[in-house]
């Protein structure tokens, strides 16, 4: 917990700004603003109930403050303290510690809408509360111990994700589910730094002398523990970020009422006339539970014409932001030159061949003609107007990005990958000293790296620079 002497949850003095900050009493938004039922305005330090109870009156009890935590009380919020009524509602606090910040809170419940919540926040700032700054409410959780870092940027994910699966995984790292697998490496790194410092801090000591298989043994199974962790970061980073497909091919192959049967409806416009999509249509979708950027391309051909130039111009960049690509061919007119050209334009990423137009002729390319496109790759019988072969499609692409449905905890930015990536590489360094014969001290430096890398996971390591990156990217009610 955060001490008045300026220390956090790590125990290392804070940055003098944030020790300063945490002094005020901060309020912010935390609904959205717009047409609502309700709107909440949320407060937290030392005086949040003094500030809350200038400008909100319970009908009930003379002042906020003589109230009970974790009981809600009706009554109106004025306009400034000793003001006009503004509307009524609702408020409840919470004690320090017991609550999510580690602070006093007060929520403050009235009724929603643009202008009801811009006044009742500049209400509740008239009672002598700041407007918090993005991220502070977390920030605070954090310093005060509440929760750790990777906790902390799960909340953000939390309120970004966009599938039920994302849903999950971000509300599985919030439980601590990644912290304390982080964690058990981390305590398994420092009991072996311990022993190995020991030995050359205490020499007079009678201690069992540390064999170095032993050793060597306890950091490999630490390497086994964070590679498991980073086989699910790409599916981490897919659940977060989501996937980008794109929908490739020549003229006239049926891209278009493709992208419209996956989506279930009529996004782009369908036309006999080759050509006839010249830029990039990107729509928004689910596949197996993660968010897909499906994009719609011009078809990939030799053309004099400018606005076709441009559009497969455009068609070129998409192709190589993908992560899947469906390669589409035309099953009644079969393999043509121009197959082989547009083939011969994909980038060197996961590619998926959909012959569609199956309805109307059972075709498939040759073997030969497979291993020309992607070296080997899944070949799928569709069709856009029946809707034949779509779920196989879905199921894919969801494979082709590597995708699968993960009991244990994954990574959840690209900031923990690298700081266990970091670790573990440290670790192999270490591990080879060791089987190498070099002294255990000189290991141990490694192994100082690879606990303080997977420190800054949780936060315990991490410099305020580091701090302020991650909490820039929250809401200001957050």
């Amino acid at each position: 917990m955060l001490c008045k002497a300026g220390f956090g949850r790590s125990g290392k003095a804070l940055d003098r700004r944030w020790e300063q900050l945490l002094g005020d009493t901060i309020a912010a938004l935390a609904t959205a603003v717009g047409e609502a039922g309700v709107s909440v305005v949320r407060l937290s330090g030392p005086e949040a109930v003094t500030c809350a109870a200038r400008v909100f009156r319970c009908s009930r009890l003379e002042s906020l403050a003589e109230g009970r935590p974790r009981r809600v009380y009706h009554g109106w919020l004025l306009d400034g303290p000793g003001g006009r009524r503004l509307d009524d509602g609702l408020a409840w606090f919470s004690r320090a510690p017991h609550s999510f910040t580690g602070e006093d809170v007060v929520e403050i419940s009235c009724h929603g809408g643009v202008v009801a919540s811009r006044l009742a926040l500049e209400a509740v700032l008239r009672g002598g509360a700041r407007l918090a700054d993005p991220g502070e409410f977390t920030r605070r959780a954090f310093l005060n111990g509440r929760l750790d870092l990777a906790q902390a940027e799960a909340t953000i994910d939390l309120v970004q994700a966009r599938t039920g699966a994302a849903f999950d995984a971000a509300r599985r790292r919030l439980e601590g589910e990644l912290s304390r697998r982080v964690s058990s490496v981390a305590d398994r790194l420092l009991g072996v730094m311990a022993e190995i410092e020991a030995r050359g801090d205490f020499p007079d000591l009678e201690l069992e002398e540390l064999e170095p298989p032993q050793v060597s043994r306890e950091l490999r199974a630490c390497m086994e523990a964070l590679r498991e962790l980073l086989a699910g970061a790409e599916e981490g980073r897919l659940l977060r970020e989501g996937l980008r497909v794109v929908l490739a091919g020549r003229p006239n192959v049926g891209k278009s009422s493709l992208l419209n049967a996956l989506l279930g409806e009529e996004r782009a416009i369908v036309s006999a006339v080759p050509g006839t999509t010249r830029d990039v249509i990107e729509e928004a979708l689910v596949v197996e539970g993660v968010p897909v950027v499906l994009a719609d391309t011009a078809g990939l051909r030799e053309s004099a014409d400018p606005l076709e130039l441009a559009g497969t111009g455009r068609t070129a960049a998409a192709l190589r932001q993908a992560d899947v690509v469906v390669f589409v061919i035309d099953a009644g007119a079969g393999w043509l030159p121009e197959d082989e050209a547009a083939a011969a334009a994909l980038p060197k990423t996961p590619v998926i061949v959909a012959v569609n137009k199956s309805d109307l002729r059972r075709w498939a390319p040759e073997t030969a003609m497979i291993e020309r496109i992607a070296g080997g790759t899944d070949v799928l019988e569709v069709s856009a107007r029946t809707g034949q072969g779509l779920g196989a499609l879905r199921q894919a692409i969801a494979r082709a990005a590597g995708v699968r449905r993960r009991e244990e905890p994954m990574l959840g930015t690209v900031r923990q990958k690298h700081a266990v990536e970091r670790a573990v590489a440290s670790l192999e360094t270490a591990a080879a000293a060791v089987e190498g014969g070099v002294s255990l001290d000189l290991a141990a430096v490694d192994l100082r790296e690879a606990w303080g890398a997977l420190g800054e996971v949780t936060g315990e390591n991490a410099p305020e620079a580091l701090l302020d990156e991650v909490f820039s990217r929250f809401c200001i009610g957050k």
